[in-house]
């Protein structure tokens, strides 16, 4: 079977064209990305024929569990696809269609080839309810149908969460404390697994370090921390949005953010109300053939 590795600012996929296979792929996604024994990723993203859209995006994490949307990895399969002239050249945008829904891609090109790609990442879910979250609602505070700065106390920390979906369930938190300090590998999975979560969460914190620009690390649901997350960058987004930074920080209200991982850069656009939008890279590492 023949693969192809790709990476958007290091949050690493194998991607196969899965369009007339059929294998054990939850199986295959935990060999598949062990860094020891297999080709090593943060988890497997397949391309399979739709009759809604260009082609379906199907991704499965490192472990094996399914995910709902990649906001890193649908910008690599966009230039898997157009590369591999699965659609054309020369397309203008393309459309993919996710467990969350449509999503509209726009190619990047740098002398006619792909380099990266703009996404609409669709309306953010901001009610506990539908992320899913269960919080007592006499604590944090509600901004719209958000929540906001949540407590929940960690290793005798307290942290105030805000709660995003971007067709998964996000909990961001803005810390003063710089992020490289942190013990993601210790609170991560406390977080991921608390029971406020019935689904599991994405966790990421933030730093501010300058007018439209934060610094992030993401403890990815289902693969641990990543080197970048794209539907993590769009919640933190979101989150600095809607708890209105300016007000603490100096920071303009988000409509235009760069948020900066350990992998790169993610630009994203919110105006409060419609999609999020998010730019950044696409790359092809190597491809190979699995025995």
């Amino acid at each position: 079977m023949k693969f192809t590795k790709m990476e958007g600012c290091g949050n690493d996929y194998v991607y196969v064209d899965a369009r007339e296979a059929n294998e054990d792929w939850s199986s295959l996604a935990r060999v598949m990305s062990d860094r020891h024994f297999g080709v090593g990723s943060d988890g497997l993203i397949l391309l399979e024929s739709s009759h809604n859209a260009n082609f379906k995006m199907t991704m499965f994490n490192a472990d094996g569990s399914e995910g709902a949307m990649c906001g890193n990895g649908i910008r690599c399969l966009a230039k898997f696809a157009i590369d591999r002239e699965i659609v054309k050249k020369e397309s203008e945008s393309i459309t993919v269609e996710t467990a969350s829904g449509i999503r509209t891609v726009v190619p990047i090109r740098e002398n006619g080839l792909v380099t990266g790609a703009r996404v609409s990442m669709g309306k953010p879910i901001l009610n506990p309810a539908e992320i899913p979250v269960t919080v007592d609602g006499n604590l944090g505070r509600l901004v719209g149908d958000a929540r906001v700065d949540y407590p929940l106390c960690v290793g005798g920390n307290e942290l105030a969460l805000t709660f995003v979906s971007m067709g998964n369930p996000h909990a961001v938190v803005f810390l003063e404390q710089p992020v490289h300090e942190i013990l993601l590998h210790e609170i991560g999975p406390y977080i991921e697994h608390h029971p406020m979560f019935p689904n599991g969460v994405n966790f990421e914190i933030v730093n501010i370090v300058a007018p439209g620009k934060v610094r992030a690390r993401v403890w990815e649901r289902g693969s641990g921390e990543t080197m970048a997350c794209g539907t993590g960058a769009c919640a933190i987004g979101v989150a600095a949005s809607l708890l209105n930074i300016k007000e603490k920080n100096g920071l303009e209200r988000m409509e235009r953010l760069t948020v900066s991982l350990p992998g790169g850069d993610l630009d994203i656009a919110w105006d409060g109300l419609g999609e999020v939008f998010m730019e950044g890279p696409a790359v092809e590492v190597f491809n190979g053939e699995w025995s």
